[in-house]
């Protein structure tokens, strides 16, 4: 692999990951939103992939694709099904105040989960797909390098 490559990637992935959280509470109120913000999240862990190969970035995302999917299922799941406890219609928004030190009072509401719910499913399908093409790259690569080696000794 390119040391360029593997250089600017370990500069790159901080700045994509902040972008991509960026982008993920910027989605209420402007473009942006828990989908772009995850399609950023992946390209980050991508590029990784391909400036080291997909062992390291599995190691690095350090939670299986699959369960990243599954969570994000869940998570925009209950973010729905939340109004509905109370009477409410599937997916309208619930809004309570919280109080953070430091901050003080902020107003969190089901959009926000449900967007990162979003985000923990494209994460997760994306790179199922990035992490699985490389797997299998890498598989016939491999294969073929040792039926190149098998010709070569007769």
């Amino acid at each position: 692999m390119s040391l360029i490559l593997r250089t600017a990637t370990r500069y790159l992935m901080p700045l994509l990951l902040l972008f991509s959280v960026f982008l993920l509470f910027r989605g209420h109120n402007k473009p942006g939103g828990g989908f772009i913000a995850g399609l950023v999240a992946a390209a980050a862990f991508s590029l990784f992939a391909i400036a080291n190969d997909v062992r390291a970035a599995r190691a690095l995302v350090r939670v299986e694709p699959q369960t990243l999917l599954g969570a994000g299922l869940l998570l925009a799941l209950m973010s729905g099904l939340l109004a509905s406890f109370g009477g409410g219609d599937f997916l309208t928004g619930v809004w309570g105040d919280v109080h953070l030190p430091l901050v003080g009072e902020l107003a969190l509401g089901t959009p926000l989960f449900f967007d990162i719910g979003v985000y923990f499913v494209v994460i997760g399908v994306a790179l199922m797909d990035v992490f699985t093409l490389a797997e299998e790259t890498v598989a016939e690569e491999t294969e073929l390098l040792n039926a190149d080696k098998k010709e070569r000794r007769r």
